[in-house]
């Protein structure tokens, strides 16, 4: 991921430093663990411990030999001396290292993400209860339905993110999994205590069964975590995009008072931060399809799958994090304008009530596909532009008015309906009470 979409923490997650960090932790552990049995001396770990390394000295290394544990090792042996360090990697085979250090990195990936989507999360709470009276048109099809409440909508979004944060926590427990098992996951060559006391002091797990590599389709239940994650935020991207068209103009990302919407029309306000999350969601499904092509490995292990992850999982793990923190901004931020929902919500001359007069007249005694005819002939004039407006033809309509005219205030009542609203703020633990 370019630096421009990557937060430093999670930056600094993935940075090579960071890796080799994690490669020599468990090489130490290793090595204690192997003291603890007796196969290597205790006078061999005051050295080993104080193995040190530069990132730069690696990549130099593993320019000539074409393998970055080897050239890893190579550097970390020379800091270390003869004879202790030829009990550092004993019987460990490169993805001891690889895929458990990996492991590290993609819980530490996910406290970032789930902390910064907590955040989102909670945005969207106060949003969702500071607006659950503010009226506005519910919209399918992109047309003007029935009325709802714009922290309704809200509310929704709130449910959305809790499950993607509850996902997130049970696709990162999957994913805790660490192997010192050898070259095909047999121990031959690594006692199980070993890789025990490795991933116990890393706080994974040891992976039951692992060839060479832990399955890979731990890996892809991750991403797609990841991805659910990215397409919650952008559902409510997307739809902020929509309500600050200017047609509609009902909600509105942020707006810097030095900001430019465009090079050439200086009248634009474009709801360019949303846009970036709607953009970065589709990379990161993009990757879900690579991690789950990764699942099938040849035999005890190929190294296809190598290549892809040292670029989808940093990506991705950046992306969603990205996302998550630009969408804070956007909900902390969002400008609500409730008058302008209040004047859509009457579109039409209030077209959004046709259910409710449909119902008003079937419970007058007339038929539904009589009063159903009777009130689209009204509703389709009405969205004429010059119609005189929805209400206005009914209360012309001699028939309708005989049936309901004394109720017409009741049937237009925009709150009607709407009793149950409350029920969601209550499921959902946001501190409303229903009535």
């Amino acid at each position: 991921m370019i630096e421009r979409y990557s937060p430093p923490a999670i930056r600094a997650v993935w940075a090579d430093q960071h890796r080799f960090e994690l490669f020599l932790r468990i090489e130490i552990l290793a090595c204690e663990a192997w003291a603890g049995l007796g196969r290597i001396p205790e006078s061999a770990l005051p050295k080993i411990r104080k193995a040190t390394f530069a990132a730069a000295r690696i990549a130099e290394v593993e320019a000539r030999v074409g393998h970055d544990v080897i050239a890893f090792l190579t550097v970390i042996n020379e800091s270390i001396g003869q004879p202790e360090a030829r009990y550092v990697h004993l019987g460990m085979t490169s993805q001891d290292l690889n895929d458990t250090a990996m492991a590290v990195q993609l819980v530490e990936s996910s406290r970032i993400i789930a902390r910064d989507l907590g955040s989102v999360r909670e945005a969207a709470a106060e949003l969702a209860v500071r607006h659950r009276k503010t009226l506005m048109a519910g919209r399918t099809h992109g047309i003007v339905a029935e009325p709802t409440t714009f922290g309704f909508k809200v509310a929704g979004w709130v449910a959305e993110l809790d499950r993607a944060l509850a996902r997130l926590v049970r696709a990162t427990d999957e994913i805790a999994v660490g192997r010192v098992s050898g070259a095909v996951g047999t121990h031959a060559t690594v006692d199980p205590r070993v890789e025990e006391h490795v991933c116990a002091a890393l706080d994974l797990k040891a992976d039951p069964i692992s060839t060479q590599v832990v399955a890979r389709d731990r890996h892809a239940s991750f991403m797609s975590a990841l991805a659910l994650a990215a397409a919650a935020m952008e559902r409510i991207a997307i739809e902020i995009r929509h309500l600050q068209r200017s047609e509609v103009g009902e909600a509105f990302e942020p707006f810097g008072k030095e900001q430019k919407g465009s090079s050439a029309m200086p009248h634009k306000r474009n709801p360019v931060m949303t846009e970036r999350v709607c953009g970065l969601a589709r990379v990161v499904r993009g990757h879900l399809v690579t991690a789950l092509e990764n699942t099938g490995l040849w035999h005890e292990r190929d190294i296809s799958h190598s290549s892809a992850e040292r670029i989808i999982f940093p990506d991705a793990c950046a992306a969603v994090d990205f996302m998550a923190l630009e969408m804070t901004t956007v909900l902390v931020g969002l400008e609500v304008r409730p008058k302008r929902m209040l004047r859509n919500l009457q579109f039409g001359g209030g077209v959004v009530f046709s259910q409710r007069v449909l119902l008003a007249l079937v419970d007058s005694g007339m038929s539904r596909e009589d009063a159903y005819a009777v009130v689209q002939k009204a509703a389709m004039k009405a969205l004429d532009e010059d119609s005189s407006g929805f209400r206005t033809l009914l209360e012309k309509d001699v028939a309708v008015m005989k049936r309901i005219g004394g109720r017409l205030d009741d049937v237009f009542d925009p709150w009607a309906g709407l009793e149950h609203t409350e029920l969601a703020y209550e499921r959902l633990g946001l501190g409303v009470k229903a009535r």
